[in-house]
This record gives structure tokens, C-alpha cells and sequence, in this order.
């Protein structure tokens, strides 16, 4: 923990308004987001090239934006970084109750399923809608691939997830005639 304490103690220097860093005093959520996603492919990208060292640099990048962006909000009176790990500790009890709250594991897909009713759950109370349609769930700000990849993952745990080609084209005749059939279209369409 000294080095938390060391780390939050930095990061509050560099935004002391008499003598810290000008450019780090300039910053706002708006202006850190695209570097909070650069550090996350960095993370990414360590990873897939295997090289620990780098990772953990990477990892400490990733971790200096959190800590950016908690400090500018206790700055102005919203949350601090502790506020921030307290909402992470209760968001994962809360997620893995086979682990934290006694309920059976069951197998993966179970827990999978449970963890996204959960989710679901935690929106409603927010003042959210429970969404009809698991796609609409996959936020918009995502690249295109990455929105891509996790639409497929909340759908295969539906039976949307096929090894072959033929899989798919028998999905998709299904689908069709149930659009025939709905629309009372012909079958030569």
C-alpha cells in the first residue's frame, strides 16, 4: 500500500496548481480519453507479443489513468481513487456470488449467464432499461471489430455460434422463412 500512498501523492503534485506540471494541470476527462485507450491496446498488444516487462510498464501506464482521472474528479468534488477501488470491491462480490455469497458455481455458461442478469440488474436500478435485445447492450463508443467480438460472445451463449459454414447458411434459411412466414411472402422471393 506505501506505493499507492506514493503513487495518488504524485499525481496530486503533478496538479498543484503553484508548482506541478502545466500540462498535466490542462487536462480534463475529455482530453485524457483517447490516451486511456492508447494505454489499454498497448496492454493489449503486450500481451499478444507475450513480453512481461513490457505488460507491467503497460499496466502501470493504464493504472496512471485511472488515478489522472480520479484525482481531476476529486478535484471537483465527485469521487476519489478510493471511492473508485471501494465501487470495484462491491461491483465484484456482487458479480460472483458462487464465490462471495455461498450460491452454487455451475458450469461456466451458467456463471456467464449469471453474471450478465446481474449486470442487467445493477442497470435497471441505475435508472436504466432492462434492454429486450442483448445487442443493444454492447456500447457504442467500441471500435467496430471490438463491437463486432462482443456481440458475437452475447450471442453464441444463445446457440449463435457455429464451427462451419453450413451451420450458418442453416441458420439463416431458418431465419428467413420465419420472415416469409411472418410476412406472409411467397416463397419464390
Amino acid at each position: 500500500m506505501p506505493h499507492i500512498k506514493q503513487l495518488l501523492d504524485i499525481m496530486t503534485t503533478l496538479r498543484d496548481p503553484q508548482h506541478g506540471c502545466s500540462w498535466d494541470r490542462e487536462q480534463n476527462f475529455q482530453s485524457l480519453a483517447c490516451y486511456t485507450i492508447e494505454e489499454a491496446y498497448e496492454v493489449v498488444d503486450a500481451i499478444s507479443r507475450g513480453n512481461m516487462a513490457e505488460l507491467r510498464e503497460e499496466l502501470g501506464d493504464l493504472l496512471f489513468q485511472v488515478v489522472f482521472q480520479a484525482q481531476m474528479a476529486q478535484e471537483q468534488g465527485f469521487f476519489d481513487f478510493y471511492d473508485v477501488v471501494r465501487t470495484l470491491c462491491e461491483k465484484l462480490r456482487r458479480r460472483h456470488p458462487h464465490v462471495f455469497a455461498g450460491e452454487e458455481a455451475g458450469s461456466r455458461e451458467l456463471q456467464n449467464e449469471r453474471w450478465q442478469r446481474i449486470k442487467q440488474q445493477e442497470r435497471h436500478q441505475k435508472g436504466g432499461q432492462i434492454s429486450a435485445s442483448i445487442c443493444d447492450q454492447v456500447k457504442q463508443g467500441k471500435p467496430a471489430l471490438f463491437k463486432a467480438w462482443e456481440l458475437q460472445q452475447r450471442v453464441s451463449v444463445h446457440g449463435f455460434d457455429w464451427a462451419t459454414m453450413e451451420g450458418v447458411l442453416e441458420k439463416i434459411g431458418e431465419e428467413l422463412t420465419e420472415v416469409r412466414d411472418a410476412a406472409l411472402v411467397p416463397d419464390n422471393l
